[in-house]
């Protein structure tokens, strides 16, 4: 999750709009919850995204980011946008074994099927048998 550039800024943005638009992913991953709510609030988009499809949810996720995601999701951010590489922020929470925001993403939908590198695949790549004893409690993803 290295290169945090929005993807595809459209021609008719200026340098500093397109680095506002990378400051904003880079308050994803800081965990800035009250300031990057407010400017998605004032209307940056909920499923930004950098050049590497990794959307705001997924870097919350990734970055352990409980109430980002909550906060996110009820501003109706995607659960189950998928970047480049096949992921979801469901995959993010399971991979690094996030038990309150993989209940998070669940209880908003987040498909753990979806993406090449889903979240049932990235159980079983590493072995997270807490992490599928915790899709086996859900009827809804069994």
């Amino acid at each position: 999750m290295a290169d945090d550039r929005p993807a595809g800024p459209p021609p008719e943005l200026t340098d500093e709009q397109v680095e506002f638009l990378h400051s904003m992913l880079d308050l994803a991953r800081a965990g800035k919850t009250g300031e990057l709510l407010g400017f998605v609030d004032q209307g940056v988009p909920v499923n930004l995204t950098n050049a590497h499809g990794d959307s705001l949810l997924i870097l919350a996720a990734y970055n352990g980011h409980a109430e980002l995601v909550r906060g996110l999701l009820e501003r109706r951010a995607d659960p189950d946008r998928v970047n480049d590489r096949g992921q979801t922020a469901l995959g993010c929470a399971v991979f690094r074994q996030n038990h309150a925001i993989t209940e998070e993403l669940l209880a908003a939908g987040a498909d753990p099927r979806k993406g090449e590198q889903n979240a049932y695949a990235v159980t079983e790549m590493f072995g997270l048998d807490a992490m599928r004893a915790l899709f086996a409690q859900r009827p809804d993803t069994a």
